[in-house]
């Protein structure tokens, strides 16, 4: 992602909103790429804990779930180091869709990206796929589950709702959850912002933002808030032969954790451009002009 123009962005933090472009077609081409490696490393790096959490037992973090809230909310801190720097690691779809109707990220880009951002995901899922696959069977043989009938261990890979959660229920809490997560996105990212955190420490906060609301939400429905989190490890189980397990999926549950964090993202987003953005000192204290997107 060019770097010439930077709207509500730290350095180092990662989500930018408004690009330049820099040899035309390349540059995209570089983006894209690192959409996906970002994507990959959060997928690669959050559904080995997950597979750590559902596969062992005891499992190591059985009393201990903050450590898988850590896990996933550290992975997209080193994504954000990562890509940050060329593509502002938006690594959700939430997030770009939001970018673009807020702070000026090109809307012919949200595709691209977006299909970036699932292709990561689903190869991050083979990657824990290749790593845990006998532990997988090991599960499932030792339980006498199947993958296709069963659903057998997809919990290691994609979302389903928890206890009494219907996926009408987990369709309103992935819309708040996901706009809470955007919320305090566009807060740490805001460059007038004077109390977000300095340079590249928005990586981090960014990071135990998304650790904070699964510990706080997770056993809801596993807290995807992420459509390419959820439907690229969904997609690749499709074919690992947990076929209609994944896709539909029980009650059709599929379209929810796509569905719902796209309206989270655009409701936090929102919530913060018009009711914090317009009043912060340090904005109306700028000089006219001295801001690119309003």
């Amino acid at each position: 992602m060019g770097s010439d123009i930077n709207t509500g962005n730290l350095p180092g933090a990662g989500i930018r909103g408004k690009t330049g472009n820099l040899s035309g077609a390349g540059i995209r081409g570089g983006e894209l790429l690192s959409e996906c490696i970002a994507t990959f490393i959060i997928l690669a790096l959050g559904d080995s804990a997950a597979a750590m959490y559902v596969l062992y037992d005891p499992s190591p973090y059985a009393q201990a779930y903050w450590g898988v809230c850590i896990a996933w909310g550290l992975s997209v801190t080193l994504a954000i180091h990562v890509t940050g720097a060329v593509s502002g690691t938006h690594a959700n779809p939430a997030v770009t869709v939001a970018l673009s109707l807020f702070r000026g990220f090109p809307r012919a880009k949200i595709l691209p990206y977006a299909a970036a951002q699932v292709s990561g995901a689903f190869l991050g899922a083979a990657m824990v796929y290749l790593l845990f696959s006998p532990v997988i069977d090991h599960y499932n043989e030792l339980h006498h589950l199947s993958r296709g009938v069963d659903g057998g261990a997809a919990g290691v890979f994609f979302t389903h709702p928890g206890l009494a959660i219907t996926p009408l229920h987990a369709f309103v809490d992935e819309i708040v959850l996901t706009g809470i997560l955007v919320l305090g996105v566009f807060a740490i990212t805001e460059e007038f912002n004077t109390l977000a955190p300095a340079a590249n420490a928005g990586a981090l906060l960014i990071g135990l933002l998304v650790a904070t609301i699964g510990a706080c939400a997770g056993y809801l429905e596993a807290w995807p808030i992420n459509p390419a989190r959820d439907f690229g490890p969904r997609l690749f189980c499709y074919f690992a032969g947990w076929g209609a397990q994944a896709l539909p999926a029980p009650q059709n549950y599929w379209w929810v954790p796509i569905a719902g964090p796209l309206l989270g993202g655009i409701a936090g987003g929102g919530l913060y451009q018009a009711g914090i953005r317009p009043f912060l000192p340090a904005r109306r204290k700028a000089p006219l002009g001295s801001e690119g997107i309003t």
